[in-house]
């Protein structure tokens, strides 16, 4: 399971870096209302080059290794490697991380980030991926636990339009 402490050093690392991102994923959807528990953090970053850079500068002092790849593997998360890559899953000293710059759905980086809704979490303004845009990302992926998923997020989804047309 995912700590506290974990997520609030990774995103105070994020945040204090100005590395643009989106949280999604599980802990995107405790944010929103879920229960569900996760035993990672999903990030979805921009890729314009500049971010790229303060990304691999923050990551650094939580030394992040490839999940699941053998000890032996030669691998640093650097600017280079990020803009070689897409998708990253990773160990680090603040728990698993995946490093996610496709999503598999049509929307840009910027038009989920128009649509994203600003929280503080653990004293950490960040920006977490809207509930429909959520249940895009779910409903693409196709995975049965994204499919059991999304029916709690749809739920949720109907639950909050229901309370809203009650006011």
């Amino acid at each position: 399971m995912l700590k506290e402490e974990q997520v609030k050093e990774i995103l105070s690392r994020l945040h204090s870096a100005n590395v643009r991102f989106l949280i999604i994923g599980g802990v995107a959807m405790r944010l929103l209302g879920s229960d569900r528990e996760t035993v990672d953090i999903d990030l979805l970053y921009w890729r314009d080059p500049e971010n790229l850079r303060l990304l691999a500068e923050a990551m650094s002092p939580v030394r992040p290794t490839l999940r699941g790849a053998p000890p032996d593997l030669p691998f640093k998360l650097d600017e280079r490697s990020l803009r070689h890559g897409l998708n990253f899953t990773l160990e680090s000293t603040c728990g698993d991380i995946d490093l996610l710059a496709d999503v598999g759905i049509k929307a840009s980086f910027e038009e989920l980030w128009s649509r994203s809704v600003e929280m503080t979490v653990y004293d950490v303004p960040v920006r977490v991926a809207c509930l429909d845009d959520l249940i895009e990302m779910k409903r693409t992926a196709g995975r049965t636990k994204d499919q059991l998923q999304l029916l709690e997020l749809e739920t949720l989804k109907n639950l909050i339009e229901g309370q809203e047309g009650q006011k």
